[in-house]
């Protein structure tokens, strides 16, 4: 493809749509993600555009969000202008879903395009995973999907969707005992009912047990693979929100 401006938010001031270091693509006929949308969008699009017809390699501009823009945020943004520039990496929390069934591709199809969970598909055989995988989702294949537990980082995040409920209950046991970040389990009251005991027989306290959420996503919406997938991703979308990034931890 030709050419491209990347127009990234350098700093924002008062109400914006979108937060500093968000950023897009464009091309003379074409463009790729956004920074808040409306005027705001198409007013930095045509800049772009222009750039790219003009040659010039970098630009900077401020944009205040008032009612002459037609947006009501009345914040201000500074946008900056440069040709050919990699689009910023997304810090992105671990995210392992533990099944590549109906649920499991549903999750990872719904949040992949978010960019902030960098997604591990898990299953035993690649014949179980989706083809094509979602953009930027990982496959890993374990015939024994408990001896893929220490390769995940300690401040993952999982999804435990399998096809077995033997194998759930194996990969709650290894997960509590390698440690998480966070953790849900696929299921209804009932199971979890069964399986706290379970993990209780196997030397787990029961804080530490009540750390795993089950069952995952929104009952309220329904057991569809897709309303289940929605009901986890704006779990996680509220999580995030609340959570300090990983820069944040380890500064």
């Amino acid at each position: 493809m030709s050419d491209w401006i990347r127009i990234q938010i350098a700093e924002a001031r008062g109400s914006t749509p979108r937060e500093p270091g968000t950023a897009m693509r464009v091309w003379p006929e074409a463009q790729e993600g956004s920074i808040g949308g409306g005027t705001l969008e198409w007013q930095a699009t045509q800049i772009a555009r222009q750039m790219l017809a003009d040659g010039t390699l970098e630009a900077r501009r401020k944009m205040a969000l008032g009612p002459d823009m037609g947006q009501c945020c009345g914040g201000a943004v500074t946008l900056e202008f440069v040709r050919n520039a990699e689009m910023p990496a997304p810090e992105a929390q671990p995210l392992w879903i533990w099944g590549a069934g109906h649920v499991g591709r549903a999750i990872a199809a719904v949040l992949a395009p978010l960019q902030t969970p960098a997604i591990t598909l898990v299953d035993i055989s690649p014949d179980r995973l989706p083809d094509p995988l979602p953009e930027g989702v990982t496959p890993l294949v374990a015939a024994e999907p408990t001896r893929a537990v220490p390769h995940a980082p300690r401040h993952a995040s999982h999804l435990i969707v399998t096809y077995s409920h033997d194998l759930d209950l194996a990969l709650c046991d290894a997960l509590l005992r390698h440690g998480f970040d966070d953790c849900g389990l696929i299921g209804s009251a009932t199971k979890w009912a069964r399986f706290r005991k379970r993990l209780a027989a196997l030397g787990h306290g029961s804080a530490q047990i009540a750390r795993i959420t089950c069952p995952i996503g929104d009952p309220a919406l329904g057991k569809h693979p897709q309303a289940i997938a929605i009901g986890v991703a704006a779990r996680y979308l509220a999580r995030a929100a609340e959570t300090p990034t990983l820069k944040e931890r380890r500064a």
